[in-house]
Order: C-alpha cells, then sequence, then structure tokens
C-alpha cells in the first residue's frame, strides 16, 4: 500500500471506502463551526480519517467546566489562557501532522463567513445557537455548500444532513427562529458527555459520505437520540421541501446573510453571558487597549485575548473586537458596559 495511506489502512478496508474515496478524503476542506463539545468531537475523527484541510472557527475561551465534554481540551490550556480554536489546531496538529488545521479565533457572522469558509467542501455545524445556525444555512443554500446540522442538550440530541438542491434545509424544518426561552439550554437543562460524542459522531459518519458523494447512503431523514432513554428515532422530513414556502431555499431570501450593519449581541450558552461585536471594527491592539484600563485592577493580556472584571461583570476582549460580558444575559446591558469599558 502507498506509503501516505498506509495510516488509514483499516478505514480503507472498510468496503463503502477504499483507496480512491480515501484520496478524495485527503484533497476535500472541511470547516467546523463552533470549537465545543460537538466541534471537538467531529474535528478529532475529521482529522484521523485524513480530511485534507480542517479549518475550526470558534469565538470562545476555554473555561474548566468545558473538559467535562470538550475532548480537545485540558487544564494546561486553561493555565496559558488559550482560545479554543488555537488549543484545538495545536491538539490536531499533533494527531495527524499530515492534514493542514487551522483554528481560527474569531465570531462568524454575515461580513465575514464567505471569507472563512472559502473553497470548503462542506461544513460541519458545532455552534450553540440558532442565530449563527440561520446563517450557515443562508450561506449555504446561497453557495451550494452542503453543511450537517448537530445540537444536543440534556441527554438528547439531532443530527439533519443539509444538501442544497437535494434535501431540506433548516429552514424548512425550523421556519422562524425561537423564541427566547422557548428551548432548553445547557444552563437549565445541563449536557452529558456521551450525547455530545455521539452525535458527533454521526455527523462525521454523515460529512464523510457527503464528501465521497455516496448520496445512496446518505440519511434523508432527521435523527434524534436520546441517551440516556436509549432511543433513536428517524424522523421524515422529506415532504417538507416540497410543501413549504421557505424563506430559504424556495424564495432565495437569505435574511441573516443579509444583516444590517451595526452592533451584534449573542447570549452564550450556559455562561450568564452575551458577545456583544461591532461590525464596524477592525482588529484592534490589545496591548494598547490594556495600557488605557490601566487604573482597572486585575487586568491581564496576551496575544489572544485581554481580561479584566468590574464588579459584577468580567470582560474577556479579542483582537477582531468582540467582548464576551459574563454577568448579565441582557444584551442592552452588555452593549451598554461594551461601550463604556472599550468605547465603541
Amino acid at each position: 500500500m502507498d506509503q501516505s495511506l498506509e495510516r488509514y489502512s483499516r478505514q480503507i478496508l472498510f468496503q463503502h471506502i477504499g483507496k480512491n474515496r480515501q484520496k478524495i478524503l485527503m484533497n476535500s476542506t472541511v470547516a467546523v463551526i463552533g470549537g465545543g463539545a460537538l466541534g471537538t468531537v467531529s474535528s478529532s475523527y475529521l482529522v484521523r480519517a485524513g480530511i485534507g484541510q480542517l479549518r475550526i472557527i470558534d469565538r470562545d475561551f476555554i473555561e474548566e467546566s468545558n473538559l467535562q465534554r470538550q475532548i480537545l481540551f485540558d487544564e494546561n490550556d486553561i493555565s496559558e489562557n488559550l482560545p479554543k480554536a488555537i488549543a484545538a489546531q495545536r491538539k490536531l496538529q499533533k494527531i495527524n501532522n499530515k492534514v493542514k488545521v487551522e483554528g481560527i479565533v474569531t465570531d462568524v457572522n454575515y461580513s465575514n463567513i464567505d471569507e472563512l469558509t472559502k473553497d470548503v467542501d462542506i461544513i460541519i455545524d458545532g455552534t450553540d445557537n440558532f442565530e449563527t445556525r440561520f446563517l450557515i444555512n443562508d450561506f449555504c443554500i446561497k453557495n451550494s455548500v452542503p453543511w450537517v446540522y448537530g445540537a444536543c442538550i440534556g441527554s438528547r440530541g439531532v443530527v439533519m444532513n443539509i444538501i442544497p438542491s437535494r434535501t431540506p434545509c433548516l429552514r424548512c424544518v425550523f421556519e422562524t427562529m425561537p423564541q427566547i426561552g422557548s428551548f432548553p439550554t445547557c444552563d437549565t437543562a445541563g449536557v452529558i458527555g456521551p450525547i455530545a460524542g455521539i452525535i458527533a459522531s454521526f455527523q462525521v459518519a454523515e460529512a464523510i459520505k457527503i464528501l465521497i458523494k455516496d448520496y445512496a447512503s446518505v440519511n434523508k431523514n432527521l435523527l434524534e437520540v436520546d441517551v440516556w432513554e436509549t432511543k433513536l428515532r428517524q424522523i421524515d422530513i422529506s415532504e417538507l421541501k416540497d410543501i413549504n414556502d421557505c424563506q430559504t431555499c424556495k424564495l432565495n431570501n437569505y435574511e441573516f446573510l443579509d444583516a444590517e450593519v451595526g452592533i451584534m449581541t449573542t447570549f452564550l450558552c450556559g455562561k450568564n453571558a452575551v458577545q456583544v461585536m461591532s461590525r464596524n471594527t477592525g482588529k484592534i491592539d490589545l496591548r494598547q487597549l490594556e495600557h488605557r484600563l490601566r487604573s482597572i485592577s486585575g487586568v491581564s493580556c496576551n496575544a489572544f485575548m485581554l481580561k479584566f472584571r468590574v464588579k459584577d461583570h468580567s470582560f474577556t476582549v479579542f483582537a477582531d473586537g468582540r467582548a464576551i460580558i459574563t454577568g448579565t444575559a441582557d444584551s442592552s446591558t452588555a452593549k451598554s458596559l461594551y461601550s463604556k469599558y472599550l468605547g465603541m
């Protein structure tokens, strides 16, 4: 066997892959949006499977509570104050140095999704909010890029393939954004590690099928798994593509991709925190900002982020102008604090 294929020998022996399809995988580029529980598991399996290029994109930093389910991180990453994308890149590169791994520390939004996912063959959903998922859906339908939706909470999770022109899209199933408070979150319902591992494993299996164009084997249903109750259910969604006047895949109305400029806020699952970002902000000088905030005690800064605390609120500021403000779930309060201390 070709020496470059030897490490994938057991995968190549699998009747649905073989040498030729393994080479397709080795020439594929995948973007994983979100480096949390789903993203770390899916990235690990993709790199081990021999994907040619992997881009893992995440806006967040590592906290101790992440270690329960986010398998690429350890306590040393926390002590080094590393963003998830950077820590993930380092670990993934050690797993397989033949794969080009790029960790990108940023928030995915309407203004940068095109650049961040340029030339990818598929996108894997590792996010924790519907706003970003609807944005991914808009982008993928408009640009004919397949993606694999995944979500988990408590002991339950779901997976769905979205292949433009072949399957229903996310908005065929969820026509509008869920109302705040209508869905459980990891803050209200918790989440256990095994369900994240199972859902991410299904996502990678489906992504491999799509990449090698084994469409006959691709799951056409919405898959629902409950690892605690030991239940697996397939929900037939095939008719939704024909019976709904979907805003995205039928009417080509890309509401999330065509968002207006201004301040963006996103409530972060399980953290009593809000991410605030100005769409007009370029890269900022963290050291300069550290100097400007010198009157506040306890300011710390490295090449990736700046941290400080004011009364009941903690700030983590990234070089792309984003700030994660903990101690509030109110977007107006977060915007006010952002403006007050960052001057933007």
